[in-house]
C-alpha cells in the first residue's frame, strides 16, 4: 500500500556524508530524515581503515561534537608507511613517530558506529532503498521507495554514492571505469596466523607496487590485516573471474602477480575467507551542475573519485558540515544556502579529484613505485 508523507529535510545515505550531515543538523536543533537501503546498521562490512584528515573529516568531526570521541578510536602506530617494489625491497618508509600526526587511522565502522549512535533513534529509516525520485510542480521533491512507500521534501540531498539516484535530478553524468581494478582480501589475526604477511605489511599502510600492479595493505584495529590488490586492466577482467570459490579467485588474481616476490603473494595466496571485486570508477575531474532548486548532493553521489588520495570519505564529510551550516546560516532560505555550499564544494571536490586521479597514474605507472617515492621524499624535505 502506498503512503506518502513529508520531511523537510531528507537525506539519501546512512553513510559518513549522510550521518555527518544530519549529526552537524542535529547539533544546531534541525531536524533531517535520512533513508538507507540496507536492513540495518550491522547488514555488511563498511570497508577498511581510513586517514582522516585534520583540515576536512576532523573539522568535520569538531563541527559534529565528536572529534574528542574520535581520537578514542585512532589507532595507534597507525600512521606508519612503507613503499616497496615488486622484490619486497623496502624503497621508501616512515615511522608512526616520524609522521606529522595530520592523519590518523581509524576503522570506518567504528567511525560509523560512532555517528550513528550520536543520533535520535529512528534518525535513520533502514531498508528504505530509493527506486525513483522526480520533482513536484511546486518545486518540492517525491521520493519513491522500493517497498512502494512515496515521501516528498522541501529539501532533498543526495548523500547515496557512486551510482546515486538522487544524482538524476540535477546531473546526467556517471562514474566511469578508471582502468584499474582492485580485489580486497583479509588475513585475520596477522600476527599470530599470517607471520610472514604481518612482517611485509609492517605497522601501518604498505605500498608495493610495479608496472601497473600492486598490494595496498594496512593494519586494522582487531589485528587483521586488509588488502587491495590493484591490476590496471580491462573492465572485464573481474568478470572473468569466480569469486564464490576463494581457491579459484586466488590463482586468477595471482596470475597477475607471477614474478613477485612470494611474501607480497602471501598477502593473496594466504587470505582468509571470500575474496571481493572493486572496479575503481570515478566522475569526471571537476564535475558539477547548475543549481536545481531544492536538491544537492555530497560525497562520492557529487564527484566519486578514485581513493588513491584519501580524499573520498574526508570530502563527504567535509561536504556534509559545510552543507550544515549554511541551512543554518540561512533559515528559510534553502536556496541561498545550496548556492553558497555548492561555489564553495565544486571548486574543492575538483582539486581533490584531480590529486586522486594523479596519484593513481603515480601509483601504477610502468616506473611505480619511484615516483611515489619522490613524493612522500619531498613531503618529508618539506617538513623538516
Amino acid at each position: 500500500m502506498t503512503t506518502t508523507t513529508h520531511h523537510s529535510i531528507a537525506i539519501v545515505g546512512a553513510g559518513l556524508g549522510g550521518l555527518t550531515l544530519a549529526r552537524v543538523l542535529y547539533t544546531a536543533g534541525v531536524e533531517a530524515a535520512v533513508f538507507d537501503l540496507d536492513a540495518d546498521r550491522h547488514a555488511r562490512t563498511q570497508g577498511g581503515m581510513l586517514d582522516i584528515h585534520e583540515e576536512s573529516g576532523q573539522a568535520a568531526l569538531r563541527a559534529a561534537g565528536l572529534h574528542k570521541d574520535f581520537l578514542r578510536l585512532v589507532m595507534p602506530g597507525g600512521e606508519a608507511m612503507r613503499i616497496l617494489d615488486r622484490h619486497a625491497t623496502v624503497r621508501f618508509e616512515e615511522s608512526d613517530d616520524d609522521s606529522p600526526h595530520t592523519r590518523p587511522e581509524v576503522d570506518r565502522g567504528r567511525l560509523r558506529e560512532l555517528l550513528l549512535d550520536s543520533l535520535p533513534d529512528g534518525t535513520v529509516r533502514w531498508g528504505a532503498k530509493v527506486t525513483a525520485t522526480r520533482t513536484l510542480a511546486d518545486g518540492r521533491h517525491e521520493v519513491t521507495l522500493a517497498d512502494g512507500t512515496v515521501f516528498t521534501t522541501d529539501l532533498l540531498v543526495g548523500a547515496d554514492g557512486a551510482w546515486s539516484k538522487v544524482r538524476p535530478l540535477v546531473s546526467g553524468a556517471v562514474p566511469a571505469y578508471t582502468g584499474v581494478s582492485v580485489v580486497e582480501v583479509d588475513l585475520l589475526d596477522a600476527d599470530t596466523r599470517h607471520p610472514q604477511a604481518a612482517a611485509v605489511v609492517g605497522g601501518g599502510m604498505l605500498f608495493a607496487l610495479g608496472g601497473g600492479q600492486g598490494f595496498l595493505a594496512h593494519r586494522e584495529w582487531d589485528g587483521s590485516l586488509h588488502v587491495y590488490t590493484a591490476v590496471r586492466t580491462s573492465a572485464s577482467w573481474l568478470e572473468s573471474i569466480d569469486f564464490t570459490t576463494p581457491d579459484a579467485a586466488k590463482s586468477a588474481v595471482l596470475e597477475q602477480f607471477a614474478d613477485w616476490h612470494p611474501s607480497l603473494r602471501a598477502l593473496v595466496a594466504d587470505a582468509d575467507g571470500l575474496l571481493v571485486p572493486r572496479p575503481i570508477v570515478a566522475l569526471p575531474v571537476g564535475h558539477r551542475w547548475e543549481r536545481v532548486p531544492g536538491v544537492t548532493l555530497l560525497g562520492d553521489a557529487a564527484h566519486v573519485m578514485s581513493p588513491f588520495a584519501g580524499e573520498g570519505a574526508n570530502n563527504a564529510m567535509q561536504d556534509a558540515a559545510e552543507l550544515a551550516r549554511a541551512i543554518t546560516d540561512h533559515p528559510g532560505d534553502t536556496e541561498t544556502a545550496l548556492v553558497r555550499y555548492e561555489q564553495a564544494m565544486f571548486p574543492r571536490a575538483e582539486a581533490a579529484a584531480a590529486d586522486s586521479a594523479a596519484n593513481l597514474a603515480l601509483c601504477f605507472a610502468a616506473d611505480a613505485p619511484q615516483g611515489l617515492v619522490d613524493q612522500f621524499a619531498s613531503r618529508r624535505e618539506q617538513s623538516v
